[in-house]
């Protein structure tokens, strides 16, 4: 098989990999693909995820079995919905269902439509009756502008003057363009957070492998927000009865409400959970895989991916007996310096050739150098994997890899995982009390 990856960074990368293991994939192109993805996938930098038209005409061309749009941007522009039109089979939301994450107006409507809990929430599309709205809120309180803003639409002041200062910037400066053009003001809430993907045929739907995210620069939680800088699974304040709760009250209730709106989804729908006293809500909704999360999930995925996602496409998901890898899995970032600021590029990557198999180096901003080598290209650089029985074990193998990769100028968190420790830890007390 001819396969299509539609993206660039280490998702895409991590997909990749994960296909090659299907033998019948024969070639697995890659648009626009990374340097290093080079390594497993024919990449063809020369053709953007967002360029609708080349990538459906590549296609066509190349004769392309199965394709695989990965990033938000190309989904929310139609690119399955193209595909699908030149005959071709394809994992991924059409449009209209993609507006889950483009829309988070469309999102949070939903959910008060279904009662599908989230937070409390008003939609503004005018700015003096946003800033008159929150002369009546209490802070910290979120804002989020209503369309795609490259991860960065979403603002927390925590005073009366900071959230003025922001609508101000999102609807009047339009700091994120016409993404901005309605927002979102919705209460804050607190507890422990969870990232869970789920593949989904637009009826069933089976839930992989729960993460937790680290998206702060530094260690602490410190600094700015990133893309995020590191991750692990599974996250260990995902119980199975909050699983099961969640199954019941929001995987299930938004696929059903996503039917009865007349935009079925299907390929993968990301749940970005907060854990609340008052029980499991939704924060926010992606219609695709994670990134960095998805670097953490399929390396525990036992079940062959290619064969996932063509059931997934066939809407026959619901036959298939999807099994994951004991164990856990943890993923450190190894960011430019500078990262999510400004940053140098160009800077060449020495990675040793002798890693221990259990580790995997994903590659998300690097380029093919003029010597055969790599170099930096982007703020997050590379993701560094590694797979252990325990949390503690890969997270030891993942930092010890990390140290023997360089580049100049190369940062990364020293203390993704260490929340899931401690909680693994009061859950052993918790247990031994009892």
């Amino acid at each position: 098989m001819n396969i299509l990856v539609v993206g660039g960074g280490g998702r895409e990368h991590a997909i990749i990999k994960k296909l090659k293991e299907n033998p019948q994939a024969e070639t697995i192109y890659a648009l626009p693909g990374s340097g290093g993805a080079a390594q497993d996938a024919v990449c063809v930098p020369e053709i953007g995820a967002k360029d609708i038209d080349r990538i459906v005409d590549f296609a066509r061309s190349h004769a392309v079995d199965f394709a695989v749009v990965a990033p938000d941007d190309p989904l929310a522009l139609g690119c399955v919905d193209r595909l699908h039109e030149a005959g071709i089979p394809c994992f991924g939301p059409e449009a209209k269902a993609a507006r889950i994450e483009s829309s988070k107006v469309f999102a949070k409507n939903l959910m008060k439509k279904y009662g599908i809990p989230t937070a409390r929430c008003e939609v503004f599309s005018d700015s003096a009756e946003a800033l008159a709205y929150l002369k009546t809120a209490s802070f910290p309180i979120v804002i989020k502008a209503d369309g795609l803003a490259l991860g960065k639409g979403v603002l927390i002041p925590q005073s009366l003057a900071g959230a003025e200062a922001a609508v101000k910037s999102i609807m009047e400066d339009k700091a994120f363009g016409d993404s901005g053009n309605q927002i979102v003001i919705e209460e804050f809430l607190t507890g422990p957070e969870v990232s869970v993907l789920a593949f989904t045929d637009g009826r069933s739907i089976v839930p992989m492998a729960s993460s937790m995210d680290h998206k702060r620069a530094g260690d602490g939680d410190a600094g700015p927000n990133t893309g995020g800088m590191g991750t692990i699974a599974p996250n260990p304040c995902y119980t199975p009865a909050i699983a099961a709760e969640c199954m019941e009250t929001i995987f299930l209730p938004t696929l059903a409400a996503m039917r009865a709106e007349g935009c079925p989804f299907k390929g993968c729908l990301y749940f970005g959970l907060m854990l609340t006293p008052d029980g499991p809500k939704v924060i926010e909704y992606n219609c695709r895989f994670g990134d960095p999360e998805t670097q953490v999930v399929l390396p525990l995925l036992k079940t062959d991916l290619l064969t996932i996602m063509q059931a997934v496409e066939n809407e026959t998901l619901g036959e298939l007996q999807v099994e994951w890898r004991g164990g856990a899995a943890a993923c450190v970032v190894l960011a430019s310096g500078g990262y999510p600021g400004s940053y140098e590029k160009g800077k060449a990557i020495t990675i040793p050739q002798d890693l221990p198999a259990n580790v995997t180096v994903y590659h998300a901003g690097d380029a093919a150098a003029e010597d055969g080598g790599l170099v930096t290209s982007g703020g997050r650089v590379l993701g560094v994997t590694a797979v252990g029985e325990t949390l503690e074990a890969a997270l030891e193998t993942a930092y010890a890899a990390a140290e023997r990769i360089h580049f100049d100028g190369k940062y990364f968190r020293h203390d993704i995982g260490r929340r899931a420790l401690n909680e693994i830890e009061r859950q052993a007390l918790r247990a031994a009390e009892v």
